[in-house]
């Protein structure tokens, strides 16, 4: 049985590429939860500016039904005198 003398370097050769593999495995892993976190974070972002435009729009919408309404109330055209709505009261 012959020992080889370039066994040395086949060790080398195959322990690099089992780091190198580890490596990118690595890097791989690295790069999916970055993206998983950053379309979390982004989700989450959207999230809040869609939130916020709805507050946003309901605020006005209310806002100007109150300003409708006032202007209703205060119309002088829509005044009714006092006297039209009391009625008598028969005992």
């Amino acid at each position: 049985m012959f020992i080889n003398p370039l066994s040395p370097f086949t060790f080398l050769k195959i322990s690099s590429l089992k780091a190198t593999s580890f490596i990118l495995f690595v890097l791989l892993l690295k790069s999916n939860l970055l993206r998983l976190k950053g379309g979390l974070i982004g989700g989450l972002f959207a999230l809040i500016l869609i939130s916020g435009l709805v507050l946003s729009s309901t605020i006005a919408a209310g806002s100007i039904i109150y300003a409708l309404k006032i202007k209703k109330d205060n119309d002088p055209n829509n005044d009714v005198e006092v006297e039209d709505k009391l009625e008598a009261v028969n005992i």
